[in-house]
């Protein structure tokens, strides 16, 4: 005598997910032409983050972590002795954005 027990089919369910888009990084190449370090910022939503100081004379190519590409923000490069700050407004950050300062 034969006995046939159905078999069931081996089912596997398989989950599709999309990875989200990478953000966009992006940075500031800055040049010192002052005589003195500077300190550079970054104001983006409300918020002052500290970035990099950067050598007198010098030029530094630094990243800017949580801002995402195509954000506005305004630039602040404030001198190590205090004196003296300069800052851009309305700056779009996709890439790499050059800033010369002064």
């Amino acid at each position: 005598m034969l006995t046939l027990v159905p078999l069931a089919a081996c089912a596997r369910q398989v989950t599709l997910q999309s990875t989200p888009a990478a953000a966009v990084e992006v940075s500031l190449k800055v040049t010192n032409r002052t005589t003195q370090a500077i300190t550079i910022f970054v104001l983006a939503g409300g918020t002052e983050q500290q970035l990099k100081v950067v050598a007198a004379n010098a030029t530094e190519l630094i990243p800017v972590p949580g801002v995402t590409g195509g954000s506005t923000v305004r630039l602040r490069a404030a001198l190590a002795d205090g004196s003296r700050s300069y800052t851009r407004d309305g700056v779009v950050l996709t890439g790499v954005f050059e800033w010369q300062v002064p």
